[in-house]
């Protein structure tokens, strides 16, 4: 037969894993390809931006661990990380108020994606229950359904998850773990009070149920600092150590592309999660690591989060005021106080638009793109919230951008 009539042979169906039945395409990821539309303002993306990058900080790092350490830097390497890095992110969770931690305690990741990942691959059964916020990270909710949880919301205000809410939830599915993102969340921009910090570690003693703490945005603070990361206070509460499991990024601080995170949690999850990392990818990039190390090592990270907290306050607090003057009371949201997001409400005064989804698209017809809030729920989606990152336009884009927001409502 010839090669050009097998061309046109009929081939077998492939049997995908039943497991990708439950989850689908990012919402987020394919609003993307709607993007290459000239002249669109975004503030769609969950990223930082590119111009906060310390190019030339990053550069003497890479340049030093190549001229230090190139076999190291270049090699495969252990799967729980790169030690100089391991012993830098020690110091660098110190000033976060954990001074008991060892860097045997931690192991690096290929972002704190992956160390989501890796909970769910170390812990989630088929039919297992987990609880998370609602709103909460649209990739989580994937990752854990991938795994066959049933995923939880509980419900947030604006200091974040609201705990009476959250121990009733616990107390009627015994979820395997419980997910928050306490500081600045995605999307809900909310920051966690100390008071309902310590109620959680309460509730995780009580019910003796893991508390997975994901912190991309802690540093991102624009005036006060947050309270204490549900880690370090849980060297207040008695018994509840264990029960944290610390996700921690620098992809939002230093740079995504390097793909550092880390994972911080009791010895017996740690180790079977370095034996899932194992079989995924062996160990996370040591050239990336290494420039993360030098990097740290440098002491030019407090210098850097001066600026990007500066330049992320000034431009959440202009998105906030010609949001309130554009849209008046079609729209309510709270302020934010740190991160990279502003989550909000249609209200529908004035008989205007109330659904985010129908909005969108409004506002791409005028030149904007942001994410309705639906997808970001794990069950009973509000369609009147939305997410607007602040992150990646300057001042005038973010004027001109709410502006036409204002036309599309």
């Amino acid at each position: 037969m010839s090669v050009f009539a097998s061309r046109y042979l009929p081939t077998m169906p492939l049997q995908f894993a039943d497991r990708l039945n439950n989850v689908e395409t990012s919402a987020i990821r394919e609003l993307f390809k709607l993007l290459g539309k000239p002249g669109i303002i975004s503030f769609a993306g969950g990223f930082p931006d590119s111009a906060m990058f310390d190019i030339e900080g990053l550069r003497a790092a890479s340049t030093k661990a190549l001229a230090d350490n190139p076999g190291p830097a270049l090699q495969y390497g252990a799967t729980e990380g790169y030690e100089p890095l391991r012993a830098e992110l020690v110091g660098f969770m110190r000033a976060k108020g954990i001074a008991d931690l060892a860097p045997g305690q931690l192991i690096v990741t290929t972002g704190s994606q992956q160390a989501l990942d890796l909970l769910g691959k170390t812990l989630v059964s088929p039919g297992d229950k987990v609880i998370v916020e609602g709103p909460t990270f649209l990739a989580t909710i994937q990752c854990f359904r991938l795994y066959g949880a049933q995923v939880i919301s509980a419900p947030v205000d604006g200091q974040g998850v609201r705990v009476d809410k959250l121990e009733a939830l616990i107390a009627e599915h015994r979820p395997k773990f419980v997910y928050l993102i306490p500081t600045f969340g995605n999307p809900s921009g909310a920051l966690l009070s100390l008071e309902r910090r310590k109620r959680v570690l309460e509730l995780a003693v009580k019910y003796q149920t893991l508390v997975v703490e994901d912190d991309p945005y802690g540093d991102l603070y624009f005036k006060d600092a947050p309270p204490p990361t549900l880690l370090a206070l849980s060297q207040q509460v008695p018994g509840s150590r264990d029960l944290v499991a610390y996700c921690g990024s620098l992809s939002k601080v230093l740079s995504p592309g390097l793909r550092v995170g880390w994972l911080i949690a009791q010895p017996e999850l740690l180790s079977r999660a370095v034996m899932c990392k194992q079989f995924s990818d062996a160990h996370t990039s040591t050239f990336a690591q290494a420039t993360a190390a030098e990097y740290l090592k440098a002491g030019r990270m407090p210098a850097t989060l001066r600026h990007v907290r500066q330049v992320y306050a000034q431009r959440a607090q202009v998105m906030a005021a010609a949001l309130r003057r554009e849209l008046g009371e079609a729209i309510e949201f709270t302020e934010p106080q740190g991160g990279l997001f502003l989550w909000a409400r249609l209200t529908g005064a004035g008989g205007r638009v109330a659904d985010a989804g129908e909005f969108a698209k409004r506002a791409l017809d005028q030149g904007v793109a942001f994410v309705p809030g639906a997808p970001f729920f794990a069950a009973h989606p509000d369609l009147a919230s939305l997410r607007l990152s602040f992150a990646t336009a300057d001042v005038a884009k973010i004027e001109e951008g709410m502006a036409r927001l204002g036309k599309a409502i």
